[in-house]
């Protein structure tokens, strides 16, 4: 659905050496996921026997159970749609295997060994088992029937959501070899491979491996035991793993149960998706664990289109073998378990938040001291409405003077009211430039503009687009004029999301000699300047930065209301802000299509917007995005901040007269 796929990572409670009853509570949790629409499922190592057998593993009644256990297990589930992988001892070659199999549908598909055996005091494998990285023969023995075996099995399957109607059935287990695939179109395939425990752990993992040769899904079959740091050096480096391999990464460890002797054992389950943990178990209790979530398979792809690790041919693709056995996966179904972030430029609350917004405070600021010194300037001129942006960015420039030991009194701050200037804006502006000592400067442009009317034959009263850019033109002029008289530099104030939308005069507020708040979306801009206040200012400075926090957005370029209330408010003419900072978000990064955003915007929102409000406003930030684009062409410099920028310097490159019509079209 809409490119997610539904995986679960489980880890029931174990007793050791008793695989009756571990296949018994593996099917029980199979049945669990089945009816919540889990499409891919992983269980522990060792799961079938218990993976603290230790010297009982060289016991043949032990491996004879295991296997007729597993036999067992797979016909017990031959109704439900899971693909599943779960962990068991396998003798072949005069050798036993840590290996995990690979079923679904009452069919076994390939059993995967694990590579790296470690040998630490507490997991001393080596004893009982081999590598699985020299084997003589490409399949094993399970019961009568042989199946593929090998570390270079990748198990495929066209997503459910791509295939079309009448192709819905593949072969279950058509083997491929050296990377060859019926249909080798990454784009609608999901591609899992398999690593076991301490593989992850190794200087080089399998998963690396796998995801070079195209696997966008990695299974771990894990034990894990827990000692003190343990559980959180194991999310950070499942997290890396996922983030260097633009991975969907699900992760079982073995569960309550284990031997005690002389280890303990909780049942660890993470589900990480390229560099973020989407969801793990709690640790600690003595139940089976599950964890489900939707992994996002159009975004992994997005990510390696753009990657030149994986557009560049590596040695694994010259090198490698690899197998690949086809399969057909479910169709999604169930509830939509993932959380979709409403507010994607803004981090999380707390310190998270304010280590962020110090971080990106920092990045305006350094890039703004580097154009200082480049220019040998010692002035800036900044224009100031009493607004969220020009805030900003003046608090941006008072950082910058006072690290280079400039006196503030170098900054002109200049207020320029206007014909829809309210009193609140005006008050706010002035007290701000006069709390933190820069310059103060006050210039009407009322009689400027209404000269100008008179010259290019406008009435001065219909509030049409000349009216407005008349307004925005003049503060423009008024600000460069005024940098050319102090030898200083015109600081821009324009946001990201303005930028997106094309809301700016052109050769008007849309210009500037240095644009600190071009890579900063308005949702964020607003967190921004209350940060500014609570960590940055005096208490008189607080109260005006967080009034003006609080203040509608708007140009103020329409007289006000008769109570001096703003009357144009941009989120009434454009839409929320929100809104079209989630689209930007999603169309930028990942290059989702409408459909995808509309359905990733309802998911996020709920029922703060409908469907037909929701997509009224993206034909909006489409419309806009596309015709706005010439002015985005020829904007002034300004520091990147995150991973989404619009300069046509670096990040976006797009045409002016590039046609909306294909998007447009998929947002009817």
């Amino acid at each position: 659905m809409n490119g997610f796929v539904k995986v679960a990572a489980a880890a029931p409670v174990t007793e050791v050496a008793n695989c009756t009853e571990n296949i018994r509570r593996i099917e029980a949790l199979m049945r669990i996921v089945d009816q919540q629409g889990v499409q891919i499922i992983v269980f522990p190592e060792l799961c079938i026997t218990g993976y603290t057998c230790m010297d009982l593993f060289m016991q043949q009644m032990l491996l004879e159970k295991a296997e007729d256990a597993l036999l067992q297990l797979v016909e017990k589930t031959k109704e439900l749609n899971p693909l599943c992988a779960v962990g068991m001892p396998l003798a072949a070659e005069n050798k036993l295997f840590n290996t995990a199999v690979v079923f679904r549908k009452g069919r076994i598909l390939g059993i995967v060994p694990k590579t790296f055996i470690p040998n630490y005091k507490e997991f001393q494998e080596m004893r009982w088992f081999s590598s699985g990285n020299k084997l003589q023969s490409d399949t094993i023995r399970i019961g009568n029937d042989m199946y593929p075996f090998g570390t270079d099995l990748l198990f495929s399957a066209k997503r459910f959501d791509c295939v079309h109607p009448s192709d819905t059935n593949p072969p279950p287990c058509d083997v491929a070899k050296n990377g060859g695939h019926p249909e080798n179109n990454l784009t609608n395939e999901i591609v899992i491979g398999i690593e076991l425990c301490e593989d992850l752990w190794s200087p080089v993992p399998p998963s690396s491996r796998q995801a070079m040769q195209g696997a966008n899904i990695i299974l771990n079959l894990s034990a894990s035991n827990e000692i003190i740091g343990k559980n959180s050096y194991l999310r950070s480096l499942i997290a890396q793993q996922s983030a260097r391999c633009m991975t969907g990464y699900v992760y079982a460890a073995a569960g309550f149960g284990e031997s005690g002797t002389d280890m303990v054992f909780t049942g660890k389950g993470f589900i990480a998706e390229n560099g973020s943990i989407l969801s793990e178990s709690e640790r600690f209790n003595m139940d089976d664990k599950l964890v489900i979530n939707d992994i996002n398979i159009d975004y992994l792809q997005h990510d390696r289109l753009v990657n030149t690790g994986f557009t560049t041919p590596s040695q694994y693709e010259q090198a490698a073998k690899t197998r690949r056995i086809s399969f057909d996966v479910a169709p999604y179904k169930g509830k939509f378990d993932r959380h979709i972030d409403p507010h994607p430029f803004v981090p999380s609350k707390g310190d998270m938040l304010k280590e962020r917004c110090e971080e990106i405070f920092n990045i305006q600021t350094f890039g703004l001291i580097k154009r200082i010194g480049h220019i040998h300037t010692k002035s800036a001129v900044v224009g100031i409405s009493g607004g969220l942006d020009s805030t900003l960015a003046l608090m941006v420039s008072v950082r910058a003077f006072d690290m280079l030991n400039i006196p503030r009194k170098n900054i002109l701050g200049v207020t320029m009211p206007g014909f829809g200037t309210t009193g609140r804006t005006y008050k706010n502006a002035v007290s701000l430039i006069e709390q933190l000592g820069v310059s103060f400067r006050e210039i009407s442009i009322k009689d400027a503009c209404t000269q100008h009317f008179k010259d290019i034959g406008h009435d001065g009263e219909t509030p049409d687009t000349t009216y407005e850019n008349t307004q925005a033109r003049e503060r423009t002029q008024i600000l460069m004029d005024l940098a050319n008289m102090t030898n200083g530099l015109v600081i821009g104030t324009g946001d990201l999301s303005e930028l997106a939308l094309g809301w700016a005069t052109f050769n008007g507020d849309h210009m500037s000699m240095y644009g600190v708040n071009a890579g900063i979306p308005k949702t964020l801009v607003r967190y921004l300047v209350e940060w500014s206040a609570n960590n940055l200012s005096d208490k008189k400075t607080q109260k005006t930065l967080l009034d003006i926090a609080n203040t509608p957005v708007s140009p103020e370029l329409i007289p006000a209301n008769a109570d001096d209330t703003i009357s144009q408010k941009t989120e009434d003419l454009v839409g929320p802000y929100e809104l079209h900072d989630f689209f930007l978000y999603h169309f930028m990064r990942y290059g989702a299509p409408p459909e995808k955003i509309l359905f990733l915007t309802k998911q996020a929102f709920g029922k703060k917007y409908e469907i037909p409000e929701i997509r009224k406003w993206l034909h909006t930030f489409l419309r806009r995005f596309f015709s706005q684009q010439f002015k985005r062409n020829c904007l002034p410099d300004g520091p990147k901040v995150g991973s989404i920028c619009l300069s046509p310097r670096g990040d976006w490159r797009m045409p002016s007269d590039a046609s909306s019509h294909l998007w447009l079209q998929d947002t009817p």
